[in-house]
């Protein structure tokens, strides 16, 4: 059935603009397969603006602090909106890194030892043995990621930055060599696993996320049966665990150096999934079957209130 969905786009996080590139390829697919859409880049005034528009429903392509934290989800359950992807508890558990992990954890999913504190007092001296990671607690699109290599002398000096901007807690976390994988979960459904090769990358940044041509998807990943069911069976046990709905996107680093059985790692959970043209969930969604198009109608008709 046909409704008018406003697709909320944009923000104000460090991610708005693939926020407004998801925003707009998501307001094409819906348009495309009949919906009345109405694009809303969101500033401060989006319950005023939400409240005049009336949608039958929101697609929410916001990603980062504000979209994908519990904000945006909040003002919609105020207005009684239906919308897409994680309510506001999941959405504010899954984006903060240190209390995910726990319940990830507590769900049976493994997980790398971290420490969390202010990033003050990660920059004089290494709080874990190189190389780590050091991650802020609640950013996306690896934004303020810093990898720590075992001929590191001391950690690295940004952290003393006056303008830092990703927020004074930080998560060290031990790091895990291997290949990143990835695997989506629509509904209660996991999908495909996806081994991401980023092309000219240390390792999978934000530019090699939303480059074209700045990494390669393999799906389905070329490793062991075994392993792939063991991603599907812990990207699922996450979302449960969190409490998602919708479609989620879980990471992982893989280390298969020393043979096929070798360390899995779950890294996080992404609630707001990248929806660009070169995004890992439309890629991993067609492989199952899943047009752009059906995938994005899918999630207008999954949305509700009360998620």
């Amino acid at each position: 059935m046909a409704k008018h969905v406003a697709v909320l786009m944009g923000g104000f996080s460090s991610e708005r603009p693939v926020s407004l590139s998801s925003g707009n390829a998501c307001a094409d697919a819906l348009e495309a397969v009949g919906h009345t859409v109405t694009r809303l880049d969101v500033g401060r005034d989006v319950a005023a603006r939400l409240a005049e528009i009336a949608p039958d429903a929101a697609f929410n392509a916001l990603h980062g602090p504000y979209g994908e934290d519990g904000t945006i989800q909040g003002i919609l359950e105020y207005l009684q909106i239906p919308y897409t992807h994680s309510g506001v508890l999941a959405s504010a558990l899954s984006m903060h890194k240190e209390r995910a992990k726990i319940v990830a954890k507590s769900a049976g999913v493994p997980v790398a030892e971290a420490r969390v504190l202010h990033r003050l007092d990660a920059a004089p001296a290494h709080v874990l043995s190189p190389p780590y990671v050091i991650k802020p607690v609640a950013e996306g699109s690896s934004f303020g990621v810093l990898i720590v290599r075992e001929d590191q002398s001391k950690p690295p000096q940004e952290l003393y930055s006056a303008d830092w901007p990703y927020g004074d807690r930080v998560m060290v976390e031990r790091y895990v060599h291997g290949r990143e994988l990835t695997c989506a979960v629509m509904g209660d459904v996991a999908l495909d696993v996806c081994e991401i090769v980023p092309e000219g990358h240390a390792f999978y940044d934000y530019e090699s996320k939303y480059a074209a041509g700045g990494s390669r998807h393999v799906v389905p990943a070329e490793i062991p049966k075994s392993v792939a069911r063991r991603v599907q069976e812990h990207s699922l046990a996450a979302h449960k665990a969190m409490g998602c709905r919708g479609v989620t996107r879980s990471d992982f680093r893989y280390d298969d150096r020393f043979g096929e059985g070798g360390e899995l790692i779950w890294l996080e959970i992404n609630t707001q999934p990248g929806m660009t043209p070169t995004s890992l969930v439309p890629d991993i969604a067609r492989v199952a079957g899943h047009s752009f198009e059906e995938l994005v109608g899918w999630m207008v008709e999954d949305a509700s209130c009360d998620r």
